[in-house]
């Protein structure tokens, strides 16, 4: 392949190896860049190691505004559409003109490589050659002069989202640290909209466990009612609001309990309602409560076993549909796929056909 930068990048010509790839990333000798494997998350503070970190160093502040049950798994909800993903990866402002020139500054002193964008670092010619003295713009390369210091913006970069770094599309925001006027985002399909934020929010929403009462707890008898229910206030709404700092862009997630859906873990059962599906109420209970004397009555939301476990108990599953909406900046809102989060509990089941409660 032609050599396009020669003139241009003051690097000892052992070195000079000038490749372009498919995905526009440059690759250059070992002296001045490197490809690293994605990282879990960004370290140090945006003057300083923020730009060496790799990957998936979002600066996305995600925190939970409501729903006091939140549980600690980090991915609670599992999406309904098995098509629907989040963001595989955006753009975000990494640092300001004074920021960069640091970085740069600590990399003439011996400091860490510079990442330009999610996977690939720059050694001290690119970074001074494309960011301090504007000799780059020829080969392709972002060229700034010193630093755009006395501008109103930041320079910018991509984000892999760090759950999908193994996505083909997660290599799609391999674009060079760029500069973005301020207040004002890239004019391009992963620039970090309203929704982006929402759909990152929705990744992060921790819901509580799907738990309920049962009488009887965990042994039933054949052609008796099991009752299904959970007290008030345990399924409130779960809202989410992540933001993106030096942008004013941000998104609310909520998610909003709407069912429990029961599968008895045998064709040999009958649920109440016939369709599984018990609504969660306004004030977060299902079902109601089992009172002495209620034995011989239908549930509101229950199972009935028609057959009697043999040795192995029947799995009952019991989930909970979350309806996910959201709003953001600018007015922006939407929707999102539905969620659901899904417990299972052994049930043992007796021939007995009558019994005192």
């Amino acid at each position: 392949m032609r050599l396009v930068m020669k003139a241009l990048v003051c690097v000892p010509a052992s070195v000079l190896t000038l490749t372009f790839c498919a995905s526009t990333a440059l690759a250059i000798g070992e002296g001045d860049h490197h490809k690293h494997p994605p990282a879990d998350g960004p370290t140090g503070d945006a003057s300083g190691n923020t730009l060496t970190a790799a990957a998936g160093a979002s600066s996305i502040k995600v925190s939970q505004v409501s729903g006091g049950f939140g549980g600690n798994r980090p991915k609670a909800l599992t999406p309904v559409d098995p098509n629907w993903k989040p963001p595989a990866c955006w753009y975000e402002p990494v640092a300001t003109p004074e920021q960069l020139k640091s970085a740069v500054d600590r990399l003439k002193k011996g400091g860490d490589l510079v990442h330009v964008t999610p996977t690939l670092s720059w050694g001290e010619d690119l970074m001074v050659s494309s960011y301090e003295k504007d000799k780059s713009a020829g080969a392709g390369l972002p060229s700034y002069k010193n630093y755009n210091l006395g501008k109103s913006g930041m320079f910018w970069r991509g984000v892999m989202n760090k759950d999908l770094k193994d996505d083909p599309e997660s290599w799609s925001c391999e674009r060079n640290l760029f500069w973005q006027e301020a207040n004002t985002v890239p004019d391009d399909k992963h620039a970090p909209t309203p929704d982006v934020l929402a759909a990152y929010a929705y990744d992060r929403i921790n819901v509580p466990d799907t738990k309920f009462e049962l009488k009887p707890a965990t042994k039933s008898t054949v052609n008796l009612p099991t009752w299904v229910w959970s007290d008030k206030g345990r399924f409130q709404d779960v809202k989410v609001r992540a933001e993106l700092p030096h942008t004013n862009l941000w998104a609310e997630t909520t998610a909003k309990p709407v069912s429990l859906h029961l599968e008895a873990g045998t064709p040999d059962a009958e649920t109440y309602p016939a369709s599984g599906e018990c609504a969660i109420n306004d004030d977060g209970t299902i079902g109601a409560p089992y009172s002495k004397g209620d034995a011989d009555r239908t549930p509101p939301c229950g199972i009935t076993y028609l057959r009697a476990t043999d040795g192995k108990p029947y799995q009952l599953k019991a989930s909970v549909t979350w309806q996910i909406s959201w709003t953001g900046s600018g007015g922006a809102n939407g929707d999102l796929p539905d969620g659901t989060f899904e417990s299972t509990q052994d049930m043992n089941v007796q021939e007995i056909q009558s019994v005192n409660r």
